[in-house]
């Protein structure tokens, strides 16, 4: 009888090894495989359990979260929506993250590993740490001022602090409310089918999704290849430019909107936009040292992450001389989003130096313990620091006594590009208008201010000054904005 009981209980402790074995597989080996089953709601139920953290501008959240009461449970919220959208993002239960929604989510969902109180706490007691909080770069008075300066026009405006790289504003008009795509109701489905129907396209971030043809604001880059490579070396000499210019190797002839441009210098071509002048001036420049000129300020290289990801900005490497020509001029197939040309202004106002731009300031716990911050990166000298100072001066001609006068402030040195961008077959589709610049108060060593505005409707004629009656203004309030402090 002993004999049977001992072979029973060696059966039954096989058959709780056999046990401990296969929960030990299904909760280690095969736990990813459960976790990620679409049919497994546990991590969904477990994710909006608690209230997501906050993302912060100006110290004052513009996200919350509403307790339904439902299985899951709490619903994100938004302060001013359309005003910050193109910033946070949404967060949607049926249609996940994006933005700073989507590249802080560990942070905001209390997932990141550096909110615990110990190493592998979590991991040891299954606990759930409240979401942090994502504290952004932005000034609520600047962008406030973008959104309003955009108004009811198609387009999107950049602005930067050319020292540190801070993002102070990030706006993309038309917009909507992120808080339409919470929660799991009909309204959220309905909500996401007509603003995915929407020709306006609401939900597309201009200022970092969206590229453009800059036209001539590109001229920056052109007049900066130009000084380093020693094509020129006096701003007030005559460029023995024709005008109108005839496009190498063809029989196009290229003209101008203003007068003077024949045999113009660089200060003059500049301070009103003359596309003979720089087409001509960018084929003598050569395609190697405008390739390579484009790549120091940003383009045709990975678009940053700020740390939501941003288009890439392109100037073609492969042309003919007629290509280049046009390509000198902001047109063909260059492309730059608003916040690489806002990267183009930074650069002339920080000496040349291109800084990293950057969102996000600091992520903390929910009472406010720094997890991570961000700091000050050069990511490369776009140009010469004596040429980044020359630039200075044509740009502020640009403002004082220009095309750009509009964008103007007393008492505060301003410079600028205007720009029109043709596009459509045969450019017949209403020309893109284009400001950039930055802005230094009186006392101050360097710029504190730099812009970039895209109106994709503008109401201007065929020419490189609409850039000023259209998107100058706007420029200019932004950059009152940020001047007063943000």
């Amino acid at each position: 009888m002993t004999k049977y009981i001992r072979r029973a209980a060696a059966f039954c402790a096989l058959l709780l090894v056999a046990l401990l074995v296969n929960a030990s597989r299904v909760q280690v080996v095969d736990s990813g495989t459960y976790d990620d089953n679409p049919a497994n709601r546990r991590q969904a139920i477990t994710r909006f359990d608690q209230a997501r953290g906050d993302i912060l501008v100006d110290g004052r959240a513009v996200t919350g979260s509403r307790d339904t009461g439902e299985q899951l449970r709490y619903e994100r919220t938004y302060r001013n929506g359309p005003l910050y959208a193109p910033v946070t993002g949404f967060a949607s239960q049926v249609y996940g993250t994006t933005f700073l929604e989507h590249t802080e989510d560990d942070i905001l969902s209390g997932t990141d590993p550096m909110l615990a109180p110990l190493p592998l706490w979590n991991d040891i007691t299954r606990a759930q740490n409240p979401g942090g909080e994502v504290v952004t770069t932005i000034k609520a008075a600047v962008q406030q001022a973008a959104y309003a300066g955009l108004g009811s026009k198609k387009g999107a405006v950049a602005a930067l602090d050319p020292a540190t790289g801070k993002v102070l504003a990030l706006v993309s008009t038309p917009s909507y409310d992120p808080g339409l795509l919470s929660g799991t109701g009909t309204s959220v489905t309905e909500a996401w089918a007509q603003l995915n129907a929407d020709p306006d396209k609401p939900m597309l971030n201009r200022a970092l999704s969206q590229t453009y043809p800059p036209g001539s604001t590109f001229k920056v880059v052109t007049a900066a290849a130009a000084l380093d490579a020693g094509e020129i070396d006096d701003l007030d000499a005559p460029t023995d430019s024709p005008d109108p210019y005839t496009l190498p190797g063809t029989s196009t002839s290229l003209a101008n909107e203003v007068e003077g441009c024949a045999d113009a210098s660089l200060r003059y071509a500049f301070q009103w936009s003359c596309n003979t002048v720089f087409a001509k001036l960018g084929v003598d420049t050569g395609q190697d040292a405008m390739a390579d000129s484009a790549k120091k300020f940003g383009f045709d290289t990975s678009g940053p992450k700020i740390p939501s990801p941003v288009a890439a900005s392109t100037f073609d490497t492969s042309m003919d001389r007629a290509q280049l020509a046009l390509s000198a001029i902001g047109q063909y197939d260059t492309r730059a989003t608003p916040l690489q040309m806002a990267m183009v202004s930074a650069a002339v106002a920080g000496g040349g130096s291109v800084k990293a731009p950057r969102l996000v300031d600091r992520t903390t716990t929910d009472d406010g313990d720094t997890v991570a911050s961000s700091g000050t990166e050069t990511l490369r000298q776009a140009m010469d620091p004596g040429t980044a100072v020359q630039l200075r001066e044509l740009m502020t001609d640009v403002v004082e006594k220009g095309t750009g006068t509009n964008a103007a402030i007393d008492g505060v040195t301003v410079g600028g590009k205007t720009g029109t961008a043709q596009h459509g077959i045969g450019n017949t589709g209403t020309p893109y208008a284009w400001f950039i610049a930055w802005a230094q108060k009186p006392g101050d060593a360097e710029p504190s201010v730099a812009v970039a505005v895209v109106v994709e409707d503008a109401s201007a004629d065929r020419s490189d000054i609409s850039g000023g009656g259209s998107a100058a203004p706007i420029a200019k309030a932004v950059m009152e904005a940020a001047l007063s402090g943000g």
